[in-house]
């Protein structure tokens, strides 16, 4: 990384280097998901933030996945597809890995539980499937509202 990036922290510092397979990580209230951005294009990997912010039902969060990583045509807006989409991911070539950082997640997951439960297996499976690859995914789950400046 160079010295433009603040240092982001270990977690994910490790999984940019290659020390640390990637994963979902947690990202502090207080640091800007830029900075997150930033050290993963310095990495070089490709990064998409998905602000989940006043979400209240599936379909809004499928469009905003959709709209937000720029999802292929075929993307069908249902769970299956969000998970082929995340697995297949032809449509989103990367010299490095792929970083996802949501914000914005908390009400979405409060308002509809079982939902947000489906989205976190997803995640959860889409970053396993990526592990061994050499362009990893890992996930960031920002906590407290959106910062995108520093």
């Amino acid at each position: 990384m160079t010295g433009s990036v603040p240092a982001v922290p270990r977690p994910l510092a490790a999984v940019l280097d290659g020390s640390t397979p990637p994963g979902v990580l947690s990202w502090p209230a207080d640091r800007s998901v830029a900075d997150a951005l930033a050290a993963a294009r310095d990495a070089g990997w490709s990064g998409a933030a998905l602000d989940l912010e006043g979400t209240a039902d599936k379909a809004e969060f499928m469009e905003r996945c959709a709209r937000s990583l720029r999802l292929p045509d075929w993307f069908g807006r249902n769970w299956d597809a969000l998970a082929d989409c995340l697995t297949d991911l032809s449509w989103c070539p990367a010299d490095g890995g792929r970083l996802l950082v949501v914000t914005g997640w908390q009400g979405y997951a409060s308002a509809v539980p079982d939902d947000w439960s489906i989205v976190e297996g997803v995640l959860a499976d889409a970053v396993g499937y990526w592990r061994d690859k050499d362009t990893g995914l890992a996930v960031i789950m920002a906590r407290g509202r959106a910062r995108t400046g520093g």
